[in-house]
């Protein structure tokens, strides 16, 4: 069995792949904070409870937009799971080109997704990850990865709101019954969503058009990317764990060219 983890802004998702199988997924927010003995007790739990023995762990690969967690959990998982896992970074086989001016600049989580939406999918494919941000990247009929756009995520935006302003609350997010909000809540609701499902509209149409590809297939993800997809005529796929599928894609990928690939390796750093 395969462990996959991606650490995103908001939350550290981790799946267990038996195969090509996605046996569990789970998550724990994401938190600077946590020693490698707090986040090892917490995977050995959470492993536990999905009936999954850690000594079944094969190997694991991991994904970060957030590299102040990192070395306590990759500590974590060498001291609890008994594997040194393999980054996504730099140097990994990914199956994909990166054309863009600066590849570098490009985030693992990016990356992750491009690869599980070309691989599973088929190009040309525009991939949408509805996250702490919203991001779009389209990639090509001869896998490249070719632009990128990053707008405020649903969660950011409504944060935004209630933060930044004196009498606005801290709401739910989901639809209101009707766009033509009434109260405060619901109009604080239909901005946010509909704002969303009319930026994917707009972003969509303009991304098929300068890449001369009205065919282009759309694939999303991320956690409101169902809200957002079931409303949207453009989004031709939903499909919640492809971080985690692209996850283990690249682990199939590289797991026979183990020393050609970025490894966390071993700082004097506080945890």
């Amino acid at each position: 069995m395969i462990l996959v983890i991606d650490v995103g802004n908001t939350n550290i998702t981790f799946g267990v792949f038996k195969e090509e199988e996605l046996a569990c997924s789970f998550r724990m927010m994401t938190r600077t904070q946590r020693t490698s003995d707090e986040y090892g007790t917490q995977l050995i739990g959470m492993l536990s409870f999905n009936g999954i023995d850690a000594g079944d762990i094969e190997g694991v690969m991991v994904a970060s937009v957030v590299p102040q967690v990192m070395h306590a959990l990759i500590n974590s998982i060498v001291k609890y799971i008994g594997k040194k896992p393999y980054i996504v970074g730099p140097g990994i086989k990914t199956g994909i080109k990166i054309t863009t001016d600066n590849p570098r600049e490009i985030g693992p989580d990016l990356i992750v997704d491009a690869v599980a939406a070309f691989e599973l999918y088929g190009g040309p494919v525009l991939v949408i990850d509805y996250g702490t941000a919203t991001t779009y990247v389209p990639i090509n009929e001869k896998g490249e990865f070719y632009a990128g756009i990053v707008s405020p995520g649903i969660r950011i935006s409504a944060k935004a709101l209630w933060e930044g302003t004196a009498k606005l609350p801290e709401i739910e997010i989901k639809k209101p019954d009707s766009i033509l909000a009434t109260e405060t809540i619901s109009s604080m609701q239909a901005g946010l969503i509909y704002g969303q499902i009319g930026q994917s509209k707009y972003i969509i149409e303009e991304i098929k058009k300068a890449s001369d590809c009205p065919q282009m297939k759309v694939v999303a993800t991320g956690g409101l990317g169902r809200l957002i997809s079931e409303e949207t005529e453009e989004i031709d796929i939903y499909d919640p764990t492809l971080t985690l599928k692209g996850l283990q894609i690249l682990y199939m990928k590289n797991r026979k060219k183990r020393p050609q690939m970025k490894e966390f390796e071993d700082q004097d750093q506080p945890e």
